[in-house]
């Protein structure tokens, strides 16, 4: 199932779930539980919750961008994202819960209004991609769902939409393959066909189990619910 194919509605309808779906974990945390670790190394919950809002915050500026013209960058550059970030986990929990309700609302804002012709418009995502104004929704699906299992309180790779899995597996390994990552690796999705992350190399490392186990290993999220013949820790893809 291809993501980029959905209708752009059937697309921003499954970010704003994924949004919903980050939000009821983030509620479910007690002030004091935002101090506690995520799954991702040297952010607590503090951290993730301020990056998802900046996120969204940033992912306005590409829309203001692809509806007037005028170049917004999401960020100035690595670096202000980080210190925007630190500080952001500074805040007082209450802050930072408004952080990401009131920036996740001006993201929908910015979809609900943006011409219809601007959202072909090409902007530059962090990474340095050119991407029609579109791809936001992807890029928003992407945080939220990933980020609502980093919070690392009841998030389930399994509760994601069969689309979400299949686009961000599609993305682990076309980054893998841009990367020079991934030879030898072998995956075997249950009823799907398998997938050689670099043909015409030897397998060295096999991983099988269902979409939602093998794209959480693939991210990086852990081996959960996955045979993995060879090397555990899969190779970085970010």
């Amino acid at each position: 199932m291809d993501f980029a194919a959905l209708p752009l509605p059937d697309r921003l309808l499954i970010a704003h779930r994924g949004t919903a779906y980050f939000a009821r974990r983030l509620a479910e945390l007690t002030d004091d539980e935002l101090d506690g670790e995520t799954l991702l190394p040297g952010w607590t919950r503090r951290h993730l919750a301020a990056h998802v809002g900046y996120n969204a915050a940033a992912l306005c500026r590409l829309l203001d961008w692809a509806a007037s013209g005028v170049e917004t960058p999401m960020y100035d550059s690595p670096e202000q994202r980080s210190q925007e970030i630190e500080e952001g986990a500074t805040l007082p929990p209450a802050a930072i819960r408004n952080l990401v309700t009131h920036t996740a609302a001006r993201l929908s804002e910015r979809w609900r209004n943006i011409p219809p012709s601007a959202w072909d418009a090409l902007v530059r995502t962090a990474q340095g991609r050119t991407v029609p104004a579109s791809e936001t929704a992807w890029m928003r699906t992407r945080e939220v769902w990933i980020h609502a299992v980093d919070l690392g309180n009841g998030g389930r790779f399994g509760d994601f939409p069969d689309v979400v899995l299949d686009g961000l597996l599609t993305d682990v390994v076309n980054l893998w393959r841009a990367r020079d990552r991934g030879a030898g690796l072998f995956l075997c999705v249950d009823g799907r066909p398998p997938v050689e992350v670099r043909e015409s190399e030897p397998i060295t490392t096999r991983v099988s189990g269902s979409a939602a186990a093998v794209t959480r290993w693939a991210t990086g999220r852990g081996a959960v619910g996955v045979d993995v013949e060879g090397s555990v820790t899969p190779p970085p893809w970010l």
